[in-house]
């Protein structure tokens, strides 16, 4: 998007403002058109369905109420007793009484459209009357056994109605009305067959999607549908049609789809007759017009498309000149180097550079500002007095107060620079806030965990500047440095001073004082009359414990060493005075003795504190006297360690060295040696380098060359001998081996120091 043109983003905005709710907004109406639309059609087919079953049922129970008055007429009585059809034969009126019925059945059948035929049977008679076959013998017509199993059915004194195929072929539906004593003495009774197609006109829908329609009896029997080839089957097999009839509901319409086709089956109940109406519509056909309701929405909606893409494109233009001309002229007047970015992408790199050269200036001048204020203090720490530290104090009297990290170094090898850096800002900025008003503070860094902060206040507090005010703003400072460093903090304060050149020596007294917690232990604050110095006092040292301590350490005694070291701490801490430097001093050469010891002994140092580094930087960064024992503890812990694990070893490397004394003016075969002496050759190499602090070979060479030298000076044999006297057999070993120990040739050697003890 950054390489999109401005104009094009704007306008794609502005369209997409447009057309996406107009979108949502068609979508939304074409798919409510669409589900109402449905549902009004399957509305206003299910009361047409409901009409047309009306219709149908009106006319089948016209029908059967003209049968049911006609019977009630007694027009059946003239023929009650003429149970053959001879006996109508055997006069006039007999056969006119017959011809009577006959003529009432053909005024019954067409009172109502589409009766097919209808005929009277006396009960028990060979003969029937009938419309159209007139009266003839049950023989000569067809079949009506069937009304027995019609008649199963009936409930009441009614009629009842029964689909059925005639012999010709016809469909039909016919009405069965036995005669009852209520209406008639006469037994029999009336059929009157409507035709099928009759009752299809009925239920036919007028609808011009209509895919079918179908009248069922209750078990699913189908008396009338579309298709005659269905007519009294089994509708239940049809699709669909068995889930409807089985959910009880008496009417209603439901959605399907068959082969492709959308259907919207309607049914209706009738309670008169025990049928089910059901019609079919194919939606599709009747949702033509609404389909194209919608594709004429659809049309228009893409015309207002086009014509907002005009207007988008046009408003884009409009308000985007301002963005571009402002582009123009900042690519004119500055190069930013920024090239394939659209303008808004522009403007913004354009801007954000901008912001960040504002921020890294106002950086700039801040560090610039801390700079020259920490210039200042420090300066004025080092004795000189510049404008810059007059205007930072305004006031006559100056504190310093040193800030000393307990346990610097161990605090170093927890944090790295970067974080020391950062924990040292944190510091300078917030301790400074941590004053009274009235009191002017500023803090720098001097290096190895050590805060100088110069304190400058007024006549009202120059009585105490140790007091409550200052003290308490100290002991926040103490709090705040723990939590930034995770270390406690001793603060030494000094004497107070005016802003002069003696604000040098009031950071010096305070730097002294940081010296006591050797003594007091850390995390303190002292001032500086708490702690007169007295210089007049000698320095102590305990040598009666020194002696004991290389005597025990001759007999490998820890125990009695860690308790004489106790004893050397409780006289430093209830002497009456002494300083930082004898303290210090006391350690050192307790130290010094005791490596001289050793060395004497000849016992390899290197050996024992190879892992320590430099012992003497070592108890110079500790703080307190109980890190000064411990740090003593486990010095002779190492020595006592060593000793031990050493004493066999020992028993070898004198007899090693006795040996090469003896033999160096001979070749030496290590291995034999070591055979000789009853020890493996790895393990003789081991033993010479741990107490010679030298390898096997360099102790031998070494050896023959101290023997050269001396034979060098006090004799007048040549190069040559002396080189075989001393174990080379040749010339070249000897010289190559004499300039690596003493750094020339054994002539030289000879030159120069026959050279230097000549006299004047």
């Amino acid at each position: 998007m950054k390489r999109v043109p401005m104009l094009l983003q704007l306008a794609l905005i502005l369209f997409c403002v447009m057309a996406i709710p107009l979108s949502i907004l068609t979508w939304y109406s074409g798919a409510q058109i669409l589900r109402n639309s449905e549902l009004e059609i399957a509305e206003s087919a299910l009361a047409g369905l409901n009409a047309n079953r009306n219709l149908n049922e009106n006319a089948l129970n016209n029908l059967a109420q003209d049968a049911v008055r006609l019977s009630s007429t007694h027009i059946y009585d003239g023929i009650r007793n003429f149970k053959t059809y001879a006996e109508l034969g055997e006069s006039y009126g007999n056969m006119s009484s017959a011809l009577t019925v006959l003529n009432e059945l053909v005024n019954l059948n067409h009172r109502v459209d589409g009766v097919y035929s209808s005929y009277f049977y006396l009960e028990g008679a060979n003969y029937v009357i009938s419309t159209d076959k007139g009266i003839t013998t049950l023989d000569r017509y067809e079949p009506i056994d069937w009304t027995e199993q019609a008649l199963t059915g009936r409930i009441g004194i009614g009629g009842i109605w029964h689909p059925r195929e005639l012999s010709s072929g016809t469909n039909v539906v016919s009405y069965v009305l036995p005669l009852n004593r209520l209406s008639t003495t006469t037994r029999g009774m009336v059929v009157i067959n409507l035709r099928e197609s009759q009752v299809e006109s009925y239920l036919r829908s007028s609808e011009p999607g209509e895919h079918g329609f179908m009248l069922m009896k209750r078990d699913g029997l189908i008396i009338s549908h579309d298709d005659k080839g269905l007519l009294l089957t089994n509708g239940r097999e049809l699709p669909f049609v068995e889930n409807l009839l089985d959910q009880g509901i008496k009417q209603g319409y439901a959605f399907h789809e068959l082969e492709g086709t959308r259907l919207l089956y309607t049914w209706s109940y009738s309670e008169r007759y025990r049928w089910w109406n059901v019609s079919i519509l194919s939606m599709d056909e009747l949702m033509t017009q609404t389909r194209h309701m919608q594709r004429s929405i659809f049309l228009l909606t893409v015309a207002i498309f086009f014509a907002g893409t005009l207007l988008s494109v046009f408003l884009a233009t409009w308000l985007s000149k301002p963005v571009r001309k402002l582009v123009r002229s900042v690519r004119a007047r500055s190069n930013l180097g920024i090239s394939g970015r659209n303008e808004l992408a522009f403007l913004d790199v354009a801007f954000r550079r901008m912001q960040e050269e504002e921020e890294e200036l106002h950086l700039l001048l801040r560090q610039r500002e801390r700079d020259t204020r920490s210039l200042a203090i420090h300066n004025l720490l080092k004795g000189e007095v510049t404008e810059q530290a007059v205007s930072m104090f305004p006031e006559p009297h100056c504190l310093v107060a040193i800030v000393s990290i307990d346990r610097y170094r161990h605090y170093v090898r927890q944090a790295n620079a970067e974080t020391r850096s950062y924990h040292r800002y944190l510091f300078n900025t917030q301790c400074e806030d941590l004053f009274p008003a009235t009191t002017h503070v500023y803090s720098v860094y001097q290096g190895e965990g050590y805060f100088a902060m110069v304190m400058n206040y007024g006549e009202e507090e120059a009585g105490g500047h140790d007091g409550t005010g200052i003290h308490d703003a100290l002991v926040r400072v103490r709090t705040v440095a723990k939590d930034i460093f995770g270390h406690t903090v001793t603060i030494g304060v000094s004497g107070p001073s005016a802003l002069n050149g003696n604000i040098a020596d009031r950071a010096a007294e305070a730097r002294e004082l940081i010296k006591y917690r050797m003594i007091e232990g850390g995390r303190g604050i002292i001032f500086w009359k708490e702690t007169a110095d007295n210089n007049s006092r000698k320095y102590v040292y305990p040598s009666r414990s020194e002696r004991k301590i290389l005597n025990y350490l001759d007999t490998g005694n820890l125990n009695s060493i860690q308790q004489e070291l106790a004893v050397i701490r409780q006289e430093i801490v209830t002497a009456n005075y002494i300083s930082y430097d004898n303290i210090m001093f006391i350690y050192n050469q307790l130290l010094s003795v005791t490596i001289k010891h050793l060395r004497e002994n000849n016992i390899s140092t290197e050996r024992i504190f190879a892992g320590r580094g430099n012992i003497y930087s070592a108890i110079a960064s500790l703080d307190t006297l109980e890190e000064l024992e411990e740090y003593m503890r486990g010095f002779f812990d190492e020595i006592i360690q060593y000793l031990t694990r050493n004493q066999g070893e020992a028993g070898h490397g004198e007899r090693i060295v006795r040996y090469l004394e003896q033999h160096y003016c001979e070749e030496i075969v290590f291995e034999h040696m070591a055979k000789e002496i009853g020890i493996s050759y790895s393990y003789m190499r081991r033993i010479v380098y741990e107490f010679t602090g030298k390898s096997l070979l360099d102790y031998l060479n070494q050896l023959r060359i101290e023997k050269a030298k001396q034979l060098l000076l006090e004799t007048s044999l040549t190069i040559t001998q002396i080189a075989a006297e001393v174990g080379y057999y040749n010339v070249q070993s000897f010289n190559r081996f004499f300039r690596k120990y003493e750094g020339m040739a054994p002539s030289s050697y000879k030159s120069a120091k026959t050279h230097t003890s000549q006299p004047g």
